[in-house]
């Protein structure tokens, strides 16, 4: 049941997140080590994600083990989303195009979570997915093993309805924008903010699987 009260914390909890996150990235000093990024702002410590198990869209368990080997964008949302959403995954899409070419035991890929398990079923998110791109991984959880995840990768999402008479089964799901990027280790290792960049992006990614391990985070 959301009220108003409820309503204006979820709205300062998105707003308190994405201030956390601008400072935790705004101040990391510049460093001549590792290739020289357009967008992708790395921590100066990549941080080790917490235990989880996602579903994937075919039916296979995601756990961290699974990210190992590639840089992985991770970007939260839920299939209804009106504008947000498709907008993002149409711009990192257009970035995946760009690095089809590198092998696939390094490709970077891209991880859309979504945060409405209650409407979005394995087989809709699938198709969602890959519609804007063939090798989108799509994956998805109960409610407090999404919590779980997107609070470790510093990302929030609450669920809002639409208004008062609208049924219960009418709601938007307010989440964060921003892009995680995951190193080949599994660890977060930086953020990417919005407004997407997709050239900038796949440049960034390309050099990033391109630099020596001990470069790019490992």
């Amino acid at each position: 049941m959301f009220n108003r009260t409820t309503l204006l914390i979820l709205i300062v909890a998105l707003a308190t997140a994405a201030g956390l996150v601008a400072a935790e990235f705004a101040f990391r000093p510049k460093t001549s080590a590792g290739p020289v990024l357009q967008t992708v702002r790395l921590l100066d410590t990549p941080r080790t994600l917490p235990p989880f198990t996602l579903q994937q869209s075919d039916r296979t368990q995601l756990q961290p083990g699974e990210l190992r080997g590639h840089w992985t964008l991770v970007f939260i949302g839920f299939t209804f989303c009106p504008d947000v959403c498709p907008t993002a995954l149409a711009e990192l899409a257009q970035a995946q195009k760009r690095w089809e070419t590198l092998p696939d035991t390094t490709r970077p890929r891209v991880l859309f979570v979504s945060v409405d398990p209650e409407r979005d079923t394995l087989d809709r998110l699938g198709e969602y997915a890959h519609g804007f791109h063939k090798d989108t991984l799509a994956a998805t959880a109960d409610i407090p093993t999404l919590e779980n995840f997107t609070r470790s990768l510093s990302l929030v999402f609450a669920k809002v309805p639409l208004g008062d008479g609208a049924p219960a089964d009418q709601y938007t799901v307010d989440h964060s924008a921003s892009v995680v990027v995951l190193d080949p280790q599994g660890r977060m290792a930086g953020v990417i903010q919005p407004p997407l960049k997709p050239r900038a992006i796949a440049e960034d990614l390309i050099a990033l699987t391109a630099a020596a391990p001990s470069k790019a985070g490992g």
